[in-house]
């Protein structure tokens, strides 16, 4: 005889059910949401690079004038200030601050069309652009628990950037080629364990209903994930770029 204790009234299993369509809905348009700021961002961060980048005289301006190590850091320098700043902003300013750091992303990448081809810059995006929807795909839809990868992507990203600051002054092309195998590697992983970062973040938070946090959060994770497919990005165009 069936234990009465562990049957559950329908009208709670219909609520339990719709509830959790509730969220699988609010997922889908969270994610849609991160995406789309992504993609936004990507948009701005092309338009300004080759807006300056196909410009003679503003390449020349910026690159071959001491101005060029303000245009090389102030990305990194943005990042940092908006990580430090988005619970102090509102979600439209944080909004405005992710465009205004794409626009400035841009710029500081504009040389790379003064330096290799349009068509290898157009085929290193497209490569590009397939591997992050299958490595985004997999952190999406896979059931193994990615956050192990964390630490150890975290740590292989600090001693990147130092590394690629280190050799900015001793120009080694030996250095520059490892750096470049292993910044693909580490933004590969970043890119699934980021977008089931995202993906999990929602899900814990979805019950507390709070639009201004969770407006916040696709932002940072469609920066994370823009992030991602940016250095993916440079690191593959030093193999695949052809120089001008």
């Amino acid at each position: 005889m069936a234990d009465y204790q562990t049957i559950r009234p329908s009208g709670q299993t219909a609520g339990v059910g719709a509830r959790s369509a509730q969220i699988d809905a609010g997922l889908r348009a969270h994610m849609n949401k991160v995406y789309g700021l992504m993609s936004v961002g990507m948009l701005l961060t092309g338009g300004v690079a080759w807006a300056v980048g196909t410009n003679d005289a503003m390449v020349q301006a910026i690159f071959a004038t001491p101005l060029k190590w303000v245009v090389m850091f102030a990305p990194l320098i943005m990042v940092f200030a908006f990580s430090a700043l988005i619970n102090r902003l509102s979600v439209a300013a944080a909004q405005l601050f992710f465009y205004v750091y794409a626009a400035a992303m841009g710029l500081s990448l504009s040389f790379i069309f003064a330096v290799y081809t349009d068509t290898s810059i157009a085929q290193t995006f497209l490569v590009t652009a397939i591997a992050f929807a299958g490595l985004s795909l997999y952190g999406y839809t896979t059931k193994k628990d990615l956050s192990g990868m964390g630490t150890f992507l975290m740590m292989g990203l600090i001693g990147l950037i130092v590394a690629s600051i280190v050799n900015i002054f001793l120009a080694s092309s030996a250095m520059a080629f490892a750096i470049s195998v292993i910044g693909v590697l580490i933004f590969a992983g970043l890119t699934a364990y980021d977008t089931q970062s995202i993906k999990n973040t929602y899900l814990q938070h979805a019950e507390m209903g709070d639009q201004e946090w969770l407006g916040k959060a696709a932002i940072m994770g469609a920066l994370n994930l823009y992030l991602d497919f940016i250095n993916m990005f440079m690191f593959l165009l030093q193999f695949l770029g052809n120089r001008e």
